[in-house]
């Protein structure tokens, strides 16, 4: 980590030298999600004031977004917070209320989040069957022995042998495929039914995963991401809640809507034609000696002594050639590269009255078929079968009768390019079908997510893929211009968001965590000026 200790000699010292008695340093934070806002909170709690969030949508939250319909709140995006010892954001949500509604009924059961621990998963076949209650459990107690068993390899330094292809989904698969097969007790209809369930239940970690495939979650790696204690919590009145707190204390003038970045000039490397532009939009910007242009989508050239970028890994594995001038250095480009990101989607459905049991608490799809199939792969046109299930949201009193169904990978952006009636009359053709049931209406109201063709987003959280490493996440968060000190060369361009968070990726804690971490390193390189300089905004 860079020495952010500021020297007492000021001709040595950039930051005295360059800021001492003139101005506040001007932050610019990129995207106004979860990580964006704890940053700038962070900030203005620490006594600076000259931070301006450029954010690309017209609305706050990112990957949080709640919808407001009728009765109840419904989550597009995030929807648990995962674990409570320790958590920031159900700390924020406790601190200030909005757990009270919350039951017992709405937690998780063991690594599935579901809106409720009362009740039974239905795991249904294409058939119309429902799978029996005891050889779901025989199953679910096998496939979460074998689960167990991928967290050893990061954490004991387990070596992964060539079988496995170091593959979450390969080593799962084969683990779990060879013990039900050497089962004795079972006969060849039970066997064929537990191998055919692997499936789905690698579909469902691939939602929870966001990869397009278990198979390409890195197995060495898969046991770093950390689990904090504590139970899963809703927020009944909706995850945006948490985003509205954190922007509470941020001033309006802060925050600029509808304002996407185009490219990041960095390093004093902008060209004497764009400066002289600059020049005329930010009022002398040249004489007060700014390291860093943010060139914006609208022509607007924005001046900045650091830049923290919150984006997503998504958009930037498909625009840091161009958002970046000079080009990121090498090892950020490879980490970008190898680090994964997919998308999961929700479906919801809403229907006048229940055709599912009061038991049932959630709709679990088996294709029968896939019992001896390696790799899933469909074609387009049968996107559906990547639907691995539909979740009962509990209680009926506040959100009405009501599934969510999760889709991931490369068919949930097919699932996104059909209009919602498609989508709602082949979510409803498979309900008949699973549960044998022709009678079943169509939802009178489908509302679902499209993280993946979303160009501000491009995804919908990260995962360490195969190939890649924790040490790929050290390298994506690592402030630009590489230097041993903050003192030769101060940072210009920071990174934070739920990707460059090692041991919290793919959570809203990682992302609300790197938001303060890099607040927190700005706060440390300016303690001193901070604490004992007035200055000027």
């Amino acid at each position: 980590m860079q020495s952010c200790e500021i020297s007492s000699d000021g001709t040595d010292d950039p930051l005295s030298s360059g800021l001492r008695g003139k101005r506040q340093p001007r932050i610019v934070v990129i995207g106004a999600g979860l990580a964006g806002l704890s940053a700038t909170r962070t900030l203005l709690e620490n006594g600076f004031t000259d931070v301006t969030i450029l954010e690309a949508s017209d609305r706050i939250g990112g990957r949080v977004q709640s919808v407001k319909l009728d009765h109840a709140t419904f989550e597009l995006g995030a929807t648990w917070i995962h674990g409570s010892n320790g958590n920031p954001i159900y700390h924020l949500a406790e601190d200030n209320g909005l757990l009270e509604e919350t039951t017992d009924g709405e937690r998780s059961v063991g690594r599935i989040s579901l809106y409720s621990k009362n009740g039974v998963a239905h795991y249904l076949t294409n058939s119309g069957q429902r799978i029996p209650k005891d050889l779901v459990e025989e199953f679910s107690d096998l496939y979460n022995e074998v689960y167990s068993l991928t967290q050893e390899f990061f954490r004991s330094g387990k070596p992964v042998n060539a079988e496995s292809q170091n593959s979450v989904g390969v080593f799962t698969r084969d683990v779990v495929r060879n013990r039900v097969k050497a089962d004795p007790d079972d006969s060849e209809t039970t066997k064929r039914l537990k191998l055919a369930m692997i499936q789905q239940y690698l579909k469902v970690e691939s939602c929870e995963s966001s990869s397009h495939s278990m198979d390409e979650v890195s197995l060495s790696e898969f046991g770093e991401w950390t689990e904090i204690p504590g139970a899963h919590h809703v927020i009944p009145s909706g995850f945006i809640k948490i985003v509205e707190i954190l922007a509470h204390s941020i001033p309006e003038s802060v925050v600029q809507f509808c304002k996407p970045v185009k490219c990041i000039h960095w390093n004093r490397s902008i060209s004497k034609e764009i400066e002289r532009v600059a020049d005329h939009n930010s009022d002398e910007a040249e004489d007060k000696g700014y390291p860093v242009f943010v060139e914006c989508e609208d022509y607007e050239f924005i001046p900045a002594d650091h830049v923290i970028v919150t984006v997503s890994l998504g958009v930037l594995k498909k625009y840091h050639e161009c958002m970046f001038h000079p080009h990121l250095p090498e090892d950020k480009v490879v980490a970008i590269q190898k680090l994964g990101i997919s998308t999961t989607d929700k479906i919801i459905l809403e229907f006048e009255e229940p055709f599912w049991s009061p038991e049932c608490n959630s709709i679990q799809f088996v294709w029968e078929d896939e019992a001896e199939v390696e790799s899933l792969t469909y074609p387009e046109e049968m996107w559906y079968r990547k639907i691995c299930s539909f979740d009962v949201l509990y209680p009926p009193e506040r959100y009405g009768y009501v599934l969510s169904g999760w889709i991931c990978g490369e068919e949930a952006l097919i699932m996104e390019k059909y209009d919602d009636e498609t989508v709602a009359e082949t979510c409803t053709e498979l309900l008949r079908r699973f549960t044998g049931n022709p009678n079943i209406p169509k939802p009178q109201r489908i509302l679902r997510s499209s993280w993946g063709s979303n160009p501000y987003f491009r995804g919908s959280y990260s995962y360490i893929q195969v190939g890649s490493s924790g040490a790929d996440v050290e390298t994506l968060m690592k402030p630009l211009p590489y230097t041993e000190s903050s003192k030769t060369a101060p940072l210009q361009v920071m990174f934070s968001g739920e990707a460059t968070h090692r041991k919290y990726y793919s959570t809203t804690h990682g992302a609300l965590l790197s938001g303060q971490r890099e607040a927190a390193h700005l706060t440390e390189m300016y303690q001193d000026l901070l604490q004992y300089r007035n200055f000027k905004a």
